[in-house]
Protein backbone atom coordinates (compact mmCIF):
# COMPACT_ATOMS: atom_id res chain seq x y z
CA UNK A 1 0.00 0.00 0.00
CA UNK A 2 1.28 3.33 -0.71
CA UNK A 3 1.77 6.14 2.00
CA UNK A 4 0.17 9.14 1.86
CA UNK A 5 1.38 10.78 4.84
CA UNK A 6 4.63 10.24 6.85
CA UNK A 7 5.18 12.57 9.60
CA UNK A 8 7.86 12.09 12.39
CA UNK A 9 7.89 13.23 15.54
CA UNK A 10 10.48 13.47 18.61
CA UNK A 11 9.73 11.40 22.28
CA UNK A 12 10.45 13.48 24.92
CA UNK A 13 12.66 12.71 28.44
CA UNK A 14 9.23 12.36 29.55
CA UNK A 15 7.72 9.88 26.75
CA UNK A 16 5.67 12.82 25.10
CA UNK A 17 5.01 13.46 22.26
CA UNK A 18 3.40 16.01 19.63
CA UNK A 19 0.94 14.51 17.22
CA UNK A 20 2.09 16.43 13.67
CA UNK A 21 -1.04 18.35 12.48
CA UNK A 22 -1.35 15.91 9.32
CA UNK A 23 -2.05 12.82 11.19
CA UNK A 24 -4.55 14.92 13.83
CA UNK A 25 -6.48 16.00 10.95
CA UNK A 26 -6.28 12.15 9.35
CA UNK A 27 -7.45 11.11 12.39
CA UNK A 28 -10.11 13.84 12.85
CA UNK A 29 -8.88 14.87 16.33
CA UNK A 30 -8.24 18.55 17.46
CA UNK A 31 -7.75 19.59 21.23
CA UNK A 32 -8.99 17.36 23.74
CA UNK A 33 -9.62 14.10 21.20
CA UNK A 34 -8.10 10.96 22.06
CA UNK A 35 -5.95 8.69 20.51
CA UNK A 36 -5.57 5.52 21.03
CA UNK A 37 -2.25 3.07 20.31
CA UNK A 38 -2.88 -0.23 19.05
CA UNK A 39 -0.44 -3.16 19.28
CA UNK A 40 -1.13 -6.27 16.76
CA UNK A 41 0.59 -8.57 15.54
CA UNK A 42 1.51 -6.20 12.27
CA UNK A 43 2.85 -3.66 14.40
CA UNK A 44 1.84 -0.48 15.99
CA UNK A 45 -0.95 1.54 14.49
CA UNK A 46 -2.53 5.17 15.89
CA UNK A 47 -6.49 5.09 15.80
CA UNK A 48 -8.92 8.35 16.82
CA UNK A 49 -11.04 6.86 19.92
CA UNK A 50 -14.46 7.00 19.24
CA UNK A 51 -17.25 8.54 21.38
CA UNK A 52 -20.15 6.49 22.89
CA UNK A 53 -22.40 7.44 20.46
CA UNK A 54 -20.64 6.07 17.80
CA UNK A 55 -22.21 2.69 16.02
CA UNK A 56 -19.95 0.19 17.71
CA UNK A 57 -20.22 -1.85 14.28
CA UNK A 58 -18.79 0.44 12.38
CA UNK A 59 -15.02 0.24 14.15
CA UNK A 60 -15.31 -3.29 13.65
CA UNK A 61 -16.25 -3.19 10.20
CA UNK A 62 -13.24 -1.32 9.48
CA UNK A 63 -10.76 -3.18 11.52
CA UNK A 64 -12.13 -6.38 9.23
CA UNK A 65 -11.64 -4.09 5.82
CA UNK A 66 -7.84 -2.96 7.22
CA UNK A 67 -6.94 -6.79 7.86
CA UNK A 68 -8.56 -8.49 4.68
CA UNK A 69 -6.73 -5.26 2.93
CA UNK A 70 -3.86 -6.45 4.46
CA UNK A 71 -3.86 -10.16 4.01
CA UNK A 72 -5.00 -9.48 0.43
CA UNK A 73 -2.86 -6.75 -1.10
CA UNK A 74 -3.80 -7.88 -4.47
CA UNK A 75 -7.13 -7.29 -4.33
CA UNK A 76 -6.35 -3.03 -3.22
CA UNK A 77 -6.71 -1.88 -6.57
CA UNK A 78 -6.47 1.49 -8.24
CA UNK A 79 -9.52 3.77 -9.40
CA UNK A 80 -10.32 3.57 -12.86
CA UNK A 81 -9.07 6.55 -14.42
CA UNK A 82 -12.36 7.32 -15.61
CA UNK A 83 -13.13 7.18 -12.32
CA UNK A 84 -10.44 9.49 -10.74
CA UNK A 85 -11.50 12.21 -14.34
CA UNK A 86 -14.88 12.09 -13.28
CA UNK A 87 -14.39 12.87 -9.61
CA UNK A 88 -11.76 15.44 -10.89
CA UNK A 89 -14.23 17.25 -13.01
CA UNK A 90 -17.09 16.79 -9.92
CA UNK A 91 -14.34 18.99 -7.81
CA UNK A 92 -13.17 21.09 -10.46
CA UNK A 93 -14.70 24.49 -8.71
CA UNK A 94 -14.33 23.38 -4.89
CA UNK A 95 -11.55 25.15 -3.95
CA UNK A 96 -9.84 24.01 -0.54
CA UNK A 97 -6.81 25.30 1.90
CA UNK A 98 -5.43 22.01 2.93
CA UNK A 99 -3.52 23.98 6.00
CA UNK A 100 -7.12 25.08 7.14
CA UNK A 101 -7.61 24.25 10.65
CA UNK A 102 -11.16 21.78 10.66
CA UNK A 103 -13.07 23.06 13.48
CA UNK A 104 -15.61 20.64 14.72
CA UNK A 105 -15.76 16.39 14.44
CA UNK A 106 -14.62 15.11 10.90
CA UNK A 107 -16.48 11.69 9.72
CA UNK A 108 -13.71 9.49 8.08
Amino acid sequence: MATIVQERSRITAKGQTTVPKAVRQALGVSYGGEIAFVVDENGVSVRRVENEEADPVIGTFLGFLEQDMLRNPQNVIAFPPSLADRMAALTEQVRIDPDEVIDGPVAL
